[in-house]
């Protein structure tokens, strides 16, 4: 199987390590990738948002699956460019993407679906918007109703605060606070049948201690040893298949990566919201832990013969994932900075810990920031307290100039394992 991904992130080189590893993958591609996809796909240049120059590639490359990696081509139409070409494409049409695309919308087919989820308004002027915080009270949940690169959520006690993110997007969508902790679940879905995978906890703040703004995901472990046994059953049943259900009966049956983020309240399971696309940084700790070859499955959602295949198969180890982020980071990111220490970590820490690259770019023989998140170092071990002595082992080995990380990921689940 020809096999090209789009994307350039650290989830499309956990897609490109994976699919490398199948061996039914004869040729690999991903466009435009970064300097460490390149090591195990060819690269090649297209405007991710353009489905006809995404189609025209594919078409060129003779590919006989396109993945689509980031939410703004989904959004954008690529995937139906790509079906429209005659090519296998495993990624929601524009339509059914807009469950990832529209706040609103998402609400919509929840509400239709009777999935569980946060009370909400969607507002289009500051006075609608005042009168919603007014309504929930603080902690205020302010959400961009479009896509904002994992950074259009506000969670604040600071009204101001709410009022300025709210008054800074054309449509907001301002829900009651939920508590507990986060759950990330994927499932594969050809449209009707759902596949879940493992699920996996991530860190959007940026700083130890869940302190500092969101970011778009500082690190992920994978499997949650406080979870109840029954949690990916019951999301599957009250969340995953009754939302995919909706859709096709919509006349927009969503094919492809359905995201679940949910929280584990005090009153029960709760959607935080859905994305269409696998999520970063947990992909790259579920993909680590995934047995299965990957182009199969991800055909067979294409394809729309999921029922067909047989039971996902997963390891028992745990995955840990450390982000490296760049100075400034969820600010304004520098790039440009030199990143020292990936060969060591090549040669000291492999097969269980690796870097996967997220904003890099290849300078001659040196490899460069050039993102506000550079590295995913990931590691696998027996119980997470292993997983994050590698991984941390790992990130210690590297430099970058004002680079930071977080040094609680795991530690938490890992101490009451």
């Amino acid at each position: 199987m020809k096999v090209l991904v789009i994307g350039g992130g650290a989830r499309e080189h956990a897609l490109c390590r994976s699919l490398s590893l199948d061996p039914d993958v004869t040729s690999l591609h991903c466009a435009p990738g970064n300097a460490g996809i390149a090591e195990v796909a060819e690269l090649h240049a297209v405007d991710a948002l353009d489905g006809a120059a995404v189609a025209a590639l594919a078409v060129r490359l003779e590919a006989e699956l396109v993945v689509v990696g980031p939410e703004a081509p989904l959004v954008a139409g690529v995937a139906d460019a790509v079906r429209a070409a005659g090519i296998d494409c495993f990624g929601p049409s524009r339509e059914a993407a807009a469950l990832e695309g529209s706040k609103a919308f998402a609400k919509d087919v929840m509400a239709a679906a009777g999935v569980p989820t946060a009370r909400s308004y969607v507002c289009t002027d500051p006075q609608e918007a005042d009168e919603a915080l007014d309504a929930f009270g603080a902690p205020y949940v302010v959400k961009d109703d479009g896509l904002a690169a994992g950074k259009g959520v506000v969670v604040t006690d600071d009204l101001t605060a709410a009022r300025e993110h709210a008054a800074a997007c054309e449509r907001v969508v301002i829900e009651e606070f939920l508590d507990g902790p986060e759950v990330s679940l994927f499932a594969i879905t050809d449209g009707t049948t759902v596949v879940p995978l493992q699920p996996a906890q991530d860190f959007k703040r940026a700083l130890d201690g869940d302190e500092g703004p969101n970011t778009g995901g500082m690190g992920a472990y994978s499997p949650l040893p406080w979870a109840d046994p029954q949690l990916v059953s019951e999301v599957l049943e009250h969340v995953l298949q009754p939302t995919v259900d909706e859709l096709r009966k919509r006349g927009t049956p969503f094919s492809g990566l359905l995201y679940a983020g949910l929280a584990i309240t005090s009153r029960g399971m709760r959607v935080i919201e859905f994305n269409a696309r696998f999520g970063d940084p947990e992909t790259q700790v579920v993909l680590a832990r995934l047995r299965t070859p990957l182009a199969g499955v991800l055909r067979a959602a294409a394809r729309g013969t999921l029922a067909d295949i047989e039971p996902l198969r997963w390891s028992g180890d745990a995955a840990v994932t450390v982000v490296v982020a760049s100075h400034n980071y969820p600010g304004t990111p520098r790039t440009g900075d030199p990143i020292e220490g990936l060969d060591a970590v090549a040669t000291e820490d492999a097969p269980h810990a690796y870097v996967l690259h997220a904003g890099t770019a290849q300078d001659g023989d040196r490899v460069l920031s050039a993102g506000g998140r550079v590295l995913s170092v990931t590691a696998t071990g027996t119980d997470l307290t292993q997983a994050r002595e590698r991984a941390y082992t790992a990130v210690g080995r590297i430099g970058l100039d004002g680079g930071q990380h977080r040094t609680d990921i795991a530690a938490k689940a890992a101490a009451d394992a």
